[in-house]
């Protein structure tokens, strides 16, 4: 695709939002689908902002063929401006003005999978953000709500399923073997919600009835031959449709909701109103295609998106700033949702441990570099850059936030005073954070409600820094909190930020402590929130026999670093054996060998070994416990990787850290041998495949243990473990297992592993989605040889990798340049070549998945020499070309800013 040379995008600003100078009330939409000229179109109703001096009409446009302007039924002048069709001349006052544009476009060459574009013999859209643009001129921003009509003709035996959002009214057979359908959404949507589908499918269909007596039918739509694979994703929209109504009286309002799977699509899925769009990725499954982590992912994300339902389709956000409002709020969401169908403790704590080492790895990475940004951006240039991990994930922590200050009751209320006042209406972070404020007016939230929302205003990772004193005389003590926030770009100094301390102290017996304030005169407690919303603050807790252990931050109740000045080692072998919160014991387990891998990294020769030895007695005894899950001991036996150990150090050396990681792993795997062969004979058949917590945490521990066996026949020469693991990857009668077992065997640097690798493609050359893994796995791979770079260079040219499609180069490019540092930084600075070269090559057919590449660079500041000079060069490179999509244009910028 052809693109002019650039200059950089302006920037847009918070501060500058003005409301539209028209409102669009009614949408009228008449398709001819044709994959090189598709007719469009557009009737609309408008009327003119009364609060808005009066002014043309600019309406959004991009790549589209203008043909005709009706204005009220007659023809009009018109002028096009860059992107903009201008209207100056419509009629004054208060009548609705009914305005016709008819337009082609050319989906096929759609590469950008924005707008409307072709894949796989049928027609699919993506809208969020500016997409809707790319269909038909448009207000083309999301407080510009109205209801829309839709009707769809196209060739019947090409495309013989029609959709669009809301109710069908209407289908039939036209003339020439065409056929039509008519679709009608009741509700006022923006136009990034709007969607449809036009393609040779198939659907798995259920009929239910909600509580309150109402009759709708679910269909999961997806491509002939994947149907049986369906099951788990229609079992997953039953469960999220149930638990909305209990956990928040919220109730499907369609007749029907529709879900359509397609391996084109740039994201994991979009929640247009009543017609959900998803990658295959978060639908397909099936126990000899599908791991444990694709069940849960397919879950998460089916949630997810129906949950938008409510939390981004009925209340919508003013302008892009406001995004976190529904991706932060709906993030939480589906994850009570995955936790409530954990059901028990551990298993819950499983899913939030597992909620908080995504958030670190990606989140906190993003504070700390070049792009971030606060959860509420103030300015930005172009918009597809911030759907972050800090607008995501860091935003659910902050709602999370909202329900640890006023318990989960008074979360419901805030809830419930929300859609009261906003259902229907396009908002801000703002108007959620006082709904919740007002409806808990006696909370820590309410009396500090402007503190709490710097939250949305200030980016970085605020430190907690605690320390603690105990007087013996006085039995009591003191807890003195601290908090600080590193600069970030545009904000050198930082406010204090209001911060819920969950917490407890643990005795020398391992029992928890009961807890009274000094001056309360309340039940003691054994667990409470404290709350800072100062720099400094002091608790000083009475009637404490014995010098504490603090276990603070618990179930990770704030989105900080934790520094415990003063803390000796005891301490946190004393946690990791005994606190009653499961998050803390894993947090514990992680900081002991955190620790001693940076000291390894920093040290002037190699060590003999990382861990000392109670550390690894302390993992021994998490092995060995039997009253911990299975799910449980894999998570605290799972190793600080490439990737975490460099976010502790200032200055990175990535072949330093890949061989100290390998160290490691290489410790853990010998010492407990002995503990890896019981575990492994234990929990290595777990019976008829069922993706539930139990038996996945088992599957997940055995597959652990196999890799470390593998890994100890790596070293002594034994033949007996890869060939055990060989044998499960043939017999494996799920995928969990049989990854498990192919990932033990290229671990172990097996010779095993390259006929096992040949033996998965051809057992599974069909399967898109499986093949996905089989890329990842060679991408990711440890690189004691040197030689997965250039595995990688010929994998791009395998008949099954193609590069316009985002699933493959997520699983083969992008996992290569951002999942295996010790592979992509080498020495020689070619896997820098690399990159470039894949970022420009991508830039020129989706500059969204360009640019996510691109951010594989976000920290090539903190890399030691050589690798900073050379990392530097490949991103002066990229930003040397002159037709730079914007979205690249804008990270690569950012990375080069000061430097």
């Amino acid at each position: 695709m052809f693109r002019e040379a650039t200059t950089p995008s302006p920037t847009i600003y918070r501060h500058d939002y003005q409301a539209p100078a028209f409102w669009i009330d009614t949408v009228d939409l008449t398709f001819d689908l044709d994959p090189a000229k598709t007719r469009v179109l557009n009737k609309m109703t408008l009327r003119r902002n009364p609060d808005v001096p009066a002014q043309p009409l600019r309406l959004d446009g991009e790549e589209l063929n203008l043909a005709r302007v009706l204005v009220n039924g007659q023809g009009t002048s018109f002028k096009l401006e860059g992107d903009q069709l201008v209207l100056e001349n419509l009629p004054e006052g208060a009548d609705p003005i009914a305005l016709e544009i008819f337009t082609t476009c050319n989906p096929s060459k759609n590469t950008e999978l924005m707008g409307l574009y072709t894949s796989e013999g049928g027609f699919f859209t993506q809208c969020e953000a500016q997409g809707f643009r790319r269909i038909t001129y448009f207000l083309d921003r999301p407080d510009v709500m109205a209801t829309y009509k839709v009707t769809l003709r196209a060739e019947k035996k090409a495309y013989p399923v029609l959709l669009s959002n809301g109710n069908l009214l209407e289908q039939g057979d036209l003339e020439d073997g065409r056929h039509f359908a008519v679709w009608h959404d009741p509700f006022r949507k923006p136009s990034y919600l709007f969607a449809l589908v036009a393609a040779p499918l198939v659907a798995r269909e259920q009929r239910i009835v909600s509580r309150g007596g109402k009759e709708h039918l679910l269909q999961v739509f997806v491509r002939p031959g994947d149907l049986d694979k369906t099951e788990h994703a229609m079992q997953a929209l039953l469960q999220s449709i149930a638990w909305d109504e209990a956990r928040f009286g919220l109730a499907l309002d369609l007749e029907r909701f529709m879900i359509v799977a397609t391996s084109d699509f740039n994201a994991g899925a979009m929640e247009n109103k009543g017609l959900n769009i998803f990658n295959t990725k978060y639908v397909l499954a099936k126990p000899s295609t599908a791991t444990d982590d694709d069940y849960d992912g397919i879950t998460s994300v089916i949630g997810h998106e129906y949950f938008h339902n409510w939390t981004g389709n009925r209340i919508t956000c003013r302008d892009w700033f406001q995004l976190s409002l529904k991706e932060g709020l709906t993030v939480f969401r589906d994850q009570e949702f995955s936790e409530d169908l954990a059901g028990s403790p551990s298993a819950r704590a499983v899913c939030r441990i597992g909620n908080v080492r995504g958030l670190r790895a990606v989140q906190f990475s993003e504070d700390s570099g070049p792009m971030a940004h606060p959860v509420r951006p103030d300015q930005y240039q172009e918009i597809a850059n911030f759907y972050t991990a800090t607008v995501y994930e860091k935003g659910a922590e902050v709602v999370r936030m909202y329900q640890t200050l006023v318990g989960r009751d008074g979360f419901r209320k805030g809830m419930d005073l929300y859609f009261q006042r906003h259902d229907g209406q396009a908002v801000t972070c703002d108007d959620f954070a006082q709904a919740m404020a007002d409806a808990n007016p006696d909370s820590a939230l309410a009396a500090q409600l402007e503190v709490f929302k710097r939250w949305y205003s200030q980016a970085g990772t605020p430190v907690l820094h605690a320390s603690g004193s105990y007087d013996a005389a006085a039995q009591t003590y003191t807890l003195t909190l601290r908090q600080s926030c590193p600069a970030t770009p545009g904000q050198p100094a930082k406010q204090p930020f209001l911060i819920p301390v969950r917490m407890g102290l643990i005795g020398r017996d391992g029992q928890a402590l009961p807890l009274q304030l000094q001056g309360d005169t309340g039940t003691p407690l054994l667990e409470r929130v404290l709350v800072l919303h100062d720099t400094e603050a002091s608790f000083t807790f009475a009637d404490i026999p014995e010098a504490p252990v603090p276990s603070l931050l618990r179930q990770f109740s704030a989105p900080v670093w934790l520094e415990l000045q003063g803390e000796d080692e005891a301490a946190q072998l004393h946690r990791l054996a005994h606190d009653s919160d499961a998050f803390n014991r894993w947090e514990a387990a992680q900081r002991l060998m955190m620790a001693q891998a940076v000291s390894a990294v920093q040290a002037s020769e190699m060590p003999a070994q990382v861990l000392n030895a109670s550390t690894l007695d302390a993992l021994r005894a998490v092995l060995r416990n039997p009253a911990l899950d299975a799910a449980f001991k894999q998570l605290v036996l799972t190793l600080p990787d490439e990737l975490e150990i460099a976010e502790e150090l200032d200055s990175v050396d990535p072949q330093r850290i890949k061989m100290v990681s390998e160290a490691l792993c290489q410790q853990v795997a010998h010492a407990l041998a002995e503990d890896w062969l019981s575990l492994y004979e234990a929990h290595e058949n777990t019976g008829a495949y069922v993706p539930e917590p139990v038996s996945a945490g088992r599957r997940a521990l055995a597959n652990l243990a196999l890799e470390n066996l593998c890994r100890i026949a790596r070293d002594s020469g034994d033949v007996v473990w890869p060939g055990k693991a060989y044998q499960r990857f043939k017999d494996a009668s799920n995928m969990t297992d049989r990854m498990g077992a192919l990932r033990a065997l290229l671990e172990g640097q097996s010779v095993l592993a390259q006929p096992a690798l040949e033996r998965f493609h051809a057992l599974f050359q069909d399967e898109a989605l499986v093949l996905d893994k089989w890329f990842r796995l060679q991408a990711t791979r440890n690189d004691l040889d040197g030689k997965v770079l250039g595995q990688v260079r010929a994998l791009l040219q395998h008949k099954d990798f193609h590069l316009s499609n985002p699933n493959r180069v997520r699983s083969l490019i992008t996992a290569f340049c951002h999942a295996n540092p010790g592979a992509f930084h080498r020495a020689d600075a070619a896997g820098y070549v690399f990159w470039a070269d894949q970022v420009l090559a991508l830039d020129g057919i989706n500059a969204q998945i360009a640019a996510r590449l691109a951010r594989a660079m976000d920290h090539w500041k903190r890399l030691a020499e050589p690798y900073r000079s050379a990392a530097g060069e490949a991103i002066r490179r990229v930003a040397a070309k002159p037709d730079l999509s914007a979205d690249v244009r804008e990270v690569v910028s950012r990375a080069l800013q000061d430097a």
